[in-house]
């Protein structure tokens, strides 16, 4: 059994990390390169940076900030927001970011997977997932692009199932309508995709105690827990967290 993950992830606005709810009312989290490097330094196993306005405004991220982030944190991290074409992708890395995440332009170009795949390994291409429940329909959640601002008609699992196959090597799926209320994971939704797939499931959206990082492995059956809020609050440290996960039995770094 392979062990399970903790990300911290940093939502990047205009170079600060920010922190919102339902994607709305954000506030100041910090520096993402001091956050990134005390997060390295408290045993987190990867990090996030996604630059949340990239698509809708649709500006290329910042190289500079992934190489300072690189020359300062000894683990894996994840850089996503306004990858739109197989260059960007290849900046980024070479920037030295060990993967990416795509969202809006995996929608938008599904090809874009199976070529940056082909490319650069499945292994550090990451197909997000920004889902919402539908009122008239709560079995079922669609897809969100552009920072979760424009609504598709793509059904999450199946979306997720068909990244998978284009060549995705992750799926991390945000909850929207959890998303910093810190009232836990949406279970349900985390469990579907996860079983569905064949690849590591990133339970995000909703993590408020050490308990909601547990289900979302558990009764989620996620490969790996994000979360934002509660760690750069310091609501929550990595050390606890993982303390945490071993006295109830999952397996972690």
């Amino acid at each position: 059994m392979l062990a399970k993950r903790i990300i911290p992830c940093l939502d990047v606005k205009e170079g600060r990390v920010v922190k919102g709810t339902n994607f709305v009312a954000l506030r100041d989290a910090g520096d993402p390169i001091e956050c990134g490097l005390r997060y390295s330094e408290e045993g987190a196993d990867e990090l996030v940076f996604l630059d949340i306005t990239a698509s809708s405004d649709r500006r290329n991220i910042v190289a500079d900030m992934v190489r300072r982030v690189a020359d300062s944190v000894n683990i894996p991290f994840t850089v996503g927001g306004g990858l739109r074409s197989v260059a960007d992708i290849e900046h980024i890395l070479r920037a030295g970011a060990d993967k990416v995440s795509i969202n809006t332009s995996a929608i938008e170009n599904p090809q874009l997977i199976t070529e940056s795949a082909e490319r650069f390994g499945s292994q550090c291409i990451v197909v997000a997932i920004d889902a919402r429940r539908e009122t008239e329909q709560k079995s079922s959640a669609k897809v969100f692009t552009h920072g979760g601002r424009v609504r598709t008609d793509l059904d999450a699992v199946e979306w997720a199932q068909r990244a998978a196959s284009l060549g995705a090597g992750e799926i991390p799926l945000t909850s929207m309508d959890a998303d910093g209320t810190k009232a836990g994971y949406d279970l349900d939704l985390t469990s579907r995709l996860s079983k569905s797939l064949q690849i590591p499931v990133i339970a995000s959206g909703g993590a408020g105690t050490l308990e909601d990082l547990y289900l979302g492995l558990t009764e989620g059956a996620a490969s790996a827990v994000l979360a934002a809020s509660i760690f750069h609050f310091r609501e929550v440290t990595i050390p606890q967290a993982k303390a945490y996960l071993r006295e109830r039995g999952v397996l972690v770094r």
